[in-house]
């Protein structure tokens, strides 16, 4: 007989990277003995890289078994004749002490045909920028294939980036076929589809330990480039407190800011499952049959079986996202 489900907790799955840091380690408490941390995959069904469960009765087994096994219960009912035992969202904190790579991904359709796998809608929310930190979001002028070819070859990519000085709170809805980049001094979450497909056009001409450049993808990104998009990047959105305040609504995820500063009686009547990534100070969530506590930096998923639930804090942030 199945066991009632809880708010459910991972074990993070921490990345080395040439451009990371250590402030996923300082500010988050992400325990590693890695020099170079740039993301820590906090809730993961990538071929490869599942998520294990960490709390509760479940602790153990992979978000992948627990898919197998609880179905509609943990994604809802609609999210399960949709995606099936594939988890929908893959959330990540990320921390850029150098830039990253120039970089975009491809939609559903070309994903799909290329990679057997979903595209890559993605949107950030920085959560400590460094004095002069940027993030590259867009060109900053109107772009045609032959422009952007002729300033890739020329070296002067850099000249039609947009470039966007970001602090705290600072929201980026990115969506596939824009050019992007996290930069230098930036820690930020990210909330994307479930995809680990990125093609890489510049990458600053750095080279690794043993004098290699990372792969570029120029081949496959130019026909991933969706060169007539709008500049509606930045994302503008309310504060209010105890209240959800929605950010980003796409087809692949809705998310919203929570600021908490008194018991909040959640009803969830989305069919869905919600994942909470707390960004700032730290919450109690609280069910009919357990309770958990979140800190800044750690993320907790709530099954979709869960009809109500509390989340009580003093001043907490969270992100608050759904399918």
């Amino acid at each position: 007989m199945k066991q009632q489900l809880y708010p459910i907790k991972f074990r993070p799955i921490l990345k080395d990277k040439i451009w990371g840091g250590e402030k996923l380690n300082t500010l988050l408490n992400k325990e590693t003995k890695l020099t170079n941390v740039g993301e820590s995959w906090e809730i993961s069904d990538v071929e490869g890289d599942t998520s294990e469960i960490t709390n509760g009765y479940l602790q153990g087994q992979s978000l992948k078994d627990i898919l197998e096994t609880y179905k509609a219960e943990l994604l809802g009912d609609k999210n399960y004749k949709t995606f099936g035992n594939k988890f929908p969202l893959l959330v990540k904190f990320i921390d850029a002490k150098e830039d990253l790579s120039i970089q975009l991904h491809p939609n559903d359709e070309l994903a799909a045909k290329r990679h057997n796998s979903f595209g890559k809608t993605e949107m950030w929310y920085v959560m400590q920028a460094d004095d002069d930190a940027n993030l590259i979001v867009g060109f900053n002028q109107d772009m045609t294939p032959e422009t952007y070819l002729k300033h890739l070859e020329d070296k002067t990519l850099t000249q039609i980036l947009n470039f966007d000085k970001v602090k705290t709170g600072d929201t980026y809805f990115i969506e596939v076929g824009r050019v992007h980049a996290i930069g230098a001094g930036v820690l930020l979450a990210e909330i994307q589809q479930t995809s680990d497909i990125t093609y890489r056009v510049y990458d600053w001409d750095r080279v690794d330990d043993e004098g290699n450049e990372r792969d570029l993808h120029n081949d496959l990104a130019i026909d991933a480039f969706n060169f007539e998009m709008e500049d509606n990047f930045k994302v503008d959105y309310d504060q209010d407190e105890n209240t959800s305040n929605e950010m980003v609504s796409c087809p692949y995820f809705t998310t919203s800011f929570l600021h908490v500063t008194e018991p909040i009686l959640k009803l969830n009547t989305k069919d869905s499952f919600f994942i909470y990534m707390c960004v700032e100070g730290e919450a109690l969530i609280e069910t009919e049959h357990a309770s958990e506590f979140i800190k800044q930096g750690e993320t907790i998923l709530i099954p979709a079986a869960i009809e109500t639930y509390k989340i009580t804090s003093t001043n907490a942030k969270l992100l608050e996202v759904y399918v």
